[in-house]
């Protein structure tokens, strides 16, 4: 209906309005994407660590120099992202509603948000929140991606709230006109530099900050904010032999396949669950889907002390396994993939964060 006389005409009986027929099929449609990862030379780690991130819907935070590609490999994130099935499509569709935001041909939003708000935002518009709340950007990425920029250039206070959302897949707005929950099971990516002048660790030996500097630029990501975050990605300057290099890298197309294979095993495996992805396993869910091994215990074991790993990086760990178990099609996760996913987590030692 197009106004409220012709819902009353409707609901009277007056007025005749055909069904919309609709094919979940469709869904598959429209997931063309102009970014691609064939266009990305070199760091070949990096594109690793998306693929699974992708594959799990893990958060993940790349650090390195500028010009390194990190905005680059972020903002084709969306082409290898699994897709969506019809009830999330639907969840997302309804909140763009509620926000106003949903255009007049888009019946049902086909592809995954992408939000990449600028670090001038407020925390009121990140979260949500107004005299009548609205969603905010938490929210607007619901089974998306939510890309944070520069990350320390954000306000450290407006980066703490994101924690509760991270950690609960929503968001509770209460105003004197009530209190309205909205979902945010988001992914989120960040990207930092190292320090900032942004050369601190680069082989060219050209950054100028001192310790306390760098100090105070990384400090501005919190521990517990850090510790929910599952893929820590450094990414390398890109060498001249990879940029020269006729040979073509592999397509967003290639990589999108094994990334739906393994949500394929995620939604048969999690189906009674109510669970999408492996990045949405609870304690409970842990201890019946990542049962591992007495070698993978003890791999896990010395990365635990040697890092001085937290209760939460052990349950991350052994979320991100899972994934790259799926990868390979493996119903068991092995040392190798115990070892993988603690390669991923050891960033944020290694630079003090």
């Amino acid at each position: 209906v197009k106004n409220l006389n012709e819902m009353v005409d409707y609901l009277k009986g007056d007025l005749h309005i055909k069904p919309t027929v609709f094919s979940a099929e469709n869904l598959k449609t429209n997931s063309s994407n102009d970014l691609d990862f064939i266009d990305v030379k070199g760091q070949h780690t990096a594109k690793r660590a998306l693929e699974i991130a992708a594959a799990g819907a893990h958060n993940v935070i790349m650090i390195g120099s500028p010009g390194s590609g990190k905005t680059m490999l972020a903002r084709r994130l969306p082409s290898i992202m699994p897709d969506m099935t019809f009830e999330e499509s639907l969840e997302v569709t309804k909140i763009y509603s509620v926000a106003g935001l949903l255009k007049e041909d888009d019946n049902l939003i086909l592809k995954r948000p992408f939000r990449a708000p600028h670090h001038t935002i407020s925390a009121v518009s990140l979260i949500g929140g107004g005299r009548i709340p609205k969603p905010g950007e938490v929210s607007l990425a619901h089974y998306g991606i939510l890309f944070l920029d520069e990350m320390p250039e954000f306000p450290k206070h407006v980066l703490e709230v994101l924690r509760q959302p991270l950690e609960d897949e929503c968001v509770t707005i209460s105003r004197v006109n009530g209190t309205i929950t909205y979902p945010a099971k988001f992914m989120l990516v960040a990207s930092i530099n190292p320090c900032p002048c942004g050369y601190f660790g680069d082989d060219s030996n050209r950054c100028s900050c001192s310790a306390s500097q760098i100090k105070n630029y990384l400090g501005k990501i919190s521990g517990p904010l850090m510790d929910r975050i599952d893929l820590h990605i450094e990414v390398n300057p890109v060498k001249f032999s990879d940029l020269t290099d006729d040979g073509k890298s592999e397509s967003s197309i290639s990589i999108k396949e094994r990334v739906n294979k393994a949500r394929e095993i995620q939604l048969d495996r999690y189906k009674k669950e109510g669970i999408y992805f492996n990045s949405q396993l609870k304690p409970k869910h842990i201890n019946k889907y990542c049962n591992i091994g007495k070698k993978e215990k003890e791999l896990l074991k010395s990365a635990f002390d040697k890092y001085n790993l937290s209760a939460r990086a052990y349950n991350r760990i052994l979320k991100v396994a899972r994934t790259i178990a799926d990868l390979d099609g493996s119903e068991k996760i092995n040392t190798s993939h115990i070892a993988e996913a603690i390669q991923h987590r050891t960033l944020d030692k290694k630079y003090i964060l």
